[in-house]
């Protein structure tokens, strides 16, 4: 074999191993995470009555609807790994769309986990206040834009309201604890086995972007205000890494970004990442996940931009 050849092939393989490592780590990474929004979503539907349940005293005016929306993460606290299948059953039970919609994008980085984390990493300060701020200003905001179009406009038909779960538990609950658990534990399954399809495809084309386009590329681009925040935009888009653990690889970028460009990892990451954009596509229609990627982005950008040309200091 020719030398060319054999340096081709070597090259090759070398990033077909890269790519099933990062591949796996993704993927190994966000499968807890699902599994335990597909639990939680199970419960939703077996064990929560809309109309006797505290979801019936949430606030119906669209603004507030979003702001308690983007709280809800700190009473389910889900990364973006797994709240996606909650907010289908949220949807399904009859909560405003408003109010979804904050929640899935404010809810992975404004719960008590992610909070910890980024306190651990950064400690009390403008990285940590602005996340919190920032996130759930912009999931409000996204909600609020969501709440001026009617529900089939933007959600699937299995995700709108009295959609059967297709484990047959609807129309004939079982009858005890124990029946009503093992509807739990259908639904679940099968809120994951829709969801996990998603997952595995997001992750491959995470771990591509990853192999063929290394992370100094995307640093190399980093100058100046406007630079900086898209070059850790896209950094965390492609990553894809867990908002429970995200904060952690941001400070390693503390010492050569400026706090507008962290957030802007800190903030956009949580809401819009390969696998996450991938897993919208299995609740809301195609034009709705355009601007569920598009307004978080763009938001996000126009934040960090003006905290970089402020001087905000970490």
């Amino acid at each position: 074999m020719p030398i060319g050849s054999q340096k081709a092939l070597a090259t090759g393989l070398t990033q077909l191993h890269t790519l099933t490592t990062i591949f796996l780590g993704i993927f190994i990474e966000a499968v807890p995470f699902l599994l335990a929004g597909s639990l939680l979503a199970g419960f939703l539907h077996v064990f929560v009555d809309p109309k006797g349940t505290a979801f019936s005293r949430l606030p119906r005016h669209p603004v507030l609807a979003s702001l308690a929306g983007g709280l809800m993460g700190l009473v389910f606290p889900v990364c973006e790994c797994g709240v996606v299948p909650v907010v289908r059953r949220l949807q399904q039970k009859g909560l405003p769309i408003s109010t979804s919609v904050a929640f899935m994008l404010a809810g992975p980085a404004v719960n008590p986990v992610v909070i910890a984390g980024t306190y651990t990493a950064f400690g009390w300060g403008p990285i940590l206040a602005g996340r919190i701020l920032l996130s759930l200003a912009i999931g409000t905001i996204v909600g609020l834009i969501f709440s001026l179009a009617k529900p089939e406009q933007l959600l699937l038909p299995n995700s709108l309201g009295d959609t059967p779960c297709g484990c047959g538990c609807e129309g004939h609950p079982s009858a005890g604890a124990r029946g009503r658990v093992g509807d739990t534990l259908a639904v679940a399954g099968n809120e994951f086995l829709d969801m996990v399809r998603y997952l595995i495809f997001g992750s491959l084309l995470a771990a591509g972007m990853q192999t063929l386009v290394p992370q100094s590329t995307l640093l190399a681009l980093a100058e100046g205000a406007v630079g900086s925040v898209l070059a850790l935009q896209a950094l965390a888009f492609s990553l894809s890494v867990c908002s429970t653990v995200d904060a952690f690889v941001a400070l390693s970028f503390a010492s050569s970004f400026a706090p507008g460009a962290i957030l802007g990892f800190l903030v956009f990451g949580p809401m819009v990442d390969l696998k996450s954009s991938l897993m919208f596509l299995g609740v809301f229609r195609k034009r709705a996940v355009v601007y569920l990627i598009l307004l978080p982005f763009l938001m996000t950008l126009s934040a960090g931009i003006a905290l970089n040309l402020l001087g905000v200091q970490g």
